[in-house]
């Protein structure tokens, strides 16, 4: 372990293995011969030729293949002090491993075919795994809302006590925001498209000169490449690069799911201090270092710092995206070597945070009645006030009477301390004309969740279940949290 030099908690704390391979260097140069491979399989397939004899061979094919894995990362390191240019470096590492096709390595393309087209394979890969753990979030929050679908508790409006809802409605919320993060997620992913070679300028003119403008060639150059890489297509117009908005619409989605978590992780804390909800607690964990007792809601308060770093991150490719020059210019570089993969590893660490919580979720059902029945008097109050209408009363006078009776209540409860005792006045009103026995049979809190319980079965038969099912291969994922 390196204990002298800045290592970055992202890959140490937080991002998954799985996250971490995606944006490694391996995965970055074995991408940048597989498309040195698709593009001279593509100029050989297509009959390049010089004095009438074929400038790429199958057994140049066959050689570079041979060596697509075994990177000789010595060579370039070393090259690229000389040279100072790392794609160049590595085709020359790349040619002292294949002799017989070293001259034909990168042949009419610049450098932005292989960086760029690797940094949306990389992005592509990696939003398919965002994808997946997304996908097991939802898995995960679908089986909480059903099982608690029908347990009442206190709902909030600006965090005051408002009208009950169920624990398992208040987690369809979360459900929701987490379902539209995944329709967007799923238009990006669906919209990706590889630069291909176009040349310095996107003009391809070096594939003029090769093909002896042969049109016809040259517009199939790119979607063969595309074929070969696994992607529809290519973008039909560009610079040297790629539009840098690409990059803006990937961080956007990161940036959604992070909002999504974070608004989640912050119902969860708020919860946890009613002592309502509690997220997973280890038994040799410690809450504080001071206060033996505590159980902080420590992996919701990390989900809220990660997504506050995803969702201020999204402004660098935004940034990036408005100040490029014609058709290149490179302070894009350095700042997506940062901005790109750091956005997909806190999310990643995010979301594997939010299936472990979510996962062992702890519901106090007790402590959930019993601050409802607190409030409860006061929401009953409005059938109170109908009854008492049906009997003949006015019902200006009978809302005017429940005001200033659920005034003293509230002074009861909060200036002495004492129990709720609404319905005790309200029984001993003569002009209500209704026990305090009768009132207590009103008191039953389903009465008060409206369509709670009705929704969430609807909702996720019809709009979560059929989700889950068409990706039923993708779910089953556990979490693995370092610290």
């Amino acid at each position: 372990m390196d204990t002298d030099r800045y290592i970055s908690p992202l890959s140490e704390r937080y991002a998954s293995p799985e996250m971490q391979y995606i944006f490694s260097q391996d995965m970055k140069f074995k991408t940048w011969r597989r498309l040195w491979i698709a593009l001279a399989e593509t100029e050989m397939e297509l009959g390049l030729s010089e004095n009438g004899k074929p400038v790429i061979t199958q057994e140049m094919i066959d050689e570079l293949k041979s060596h697509s894995e075994d990177i000789n990362y010595d060579v370039a390191k070393k090259r690229e002090k000389e040279v100072r240019h790392d794609v160049m470096s590595h085709v020359y590492a790349y040619g002292v491993q294949c002799p017989k096709a070293a001259g034909i390595i990168h042949l009419g393309a610049t450098s932005c075919y292989v960086g760029d087209n690797t940094d949306i394979i990389v992005m592509t890969e990696a939003l398919r795994l965002v994808r997946k753990k997304l996908l097991n979030v939802i898995d995960r929050l679908r089986g909480f809302a059903d099982t608690y679908k029908a347990l009442p508790t206190l709902a909030f409006t600006h965090f005051q006590p408002a009208q009950p809802t169920t624990v398992g409605k208040r987690a369809t919320l979360w459900i929701n925001e987490f379902m539209l993060d995944l329709e967007e997620l799923d238009f990006v992913l669906g919209s990706m498209k590889l630069l291909g070679s176009k040349g310095t300028t996107g003009t391809q003119a070096s594939f003029l000169e090769l093909f002896d403008g042969d049109q016809e060639k040259i517009d199939r150059i790119d979607p063969m490449i595309a074929q070969k890489m696994g992607f529809r297509e290519c973008f039909p117009v560009s610079g040297q690069t790629y539009s840098r908005k690409v990059d803006t619409r990937v961080a956007n989605v990161l940036a959604a799911i992070a909002a999504s978590a974070h608004k989640m992780s912050n119902d969860i804390r708020l919860l946890q201090h009613l002592k309502e909800v509690e997220e997973p607690f280890e038994k040799n964990q410690i809450g504080s270092s001071a206060m033996a007792y505590k159980r902080n809601p420590m992996r919701s308060e990390r989900i809220a710092s990660l997504a506050r770093y995803v969702m201020i991150d999204a402004l660098n490719p935004a940034i990036t995206s408005a100040t490029q020059w014609f058709e290149r210019t490179l302070d894009d570089s350095a700042n997506k070597r940062l901005s790109i993969p750091e956005g997909f590893l806190a999310a990643d660490g995010i979301l594997d945070l939010c299936i472990n919580v979510v996962t062992g979720l702890v519901v106090n059902d007790r402590v959930i009645n019993r601050h409802l029945m607190s409030e409860l008097p006061f929401m009953a109050t409005e059938n109170i006030m109908m009854d008492a209408v049906k009997n003949g009363a006015s019902r200006q006078d009978m809302h005017e009477k429940i005001r200033k009776l659920s005034m003293q209540a509230g002074e009861n409860v909060k200036k002495k301390g004492l129990e709720n005792n609404l319905l005790d006045l309200i029984a001993d009103d003569e002009e209500f004309g209704v026990t305090k026995e009768a009132l207590e049979e009103i008191m039953d809190p389903k009465k008060y969740t409206g369509r709670s319980e009705i929704q969430v079965e609807r909702y996720l038969r019809e709009y979560v279940d059929p989700v889950l099912s068409e990706n039923r291969d993708l779910l089953g994922v556990s979490s693995q949290i370092n610290v």
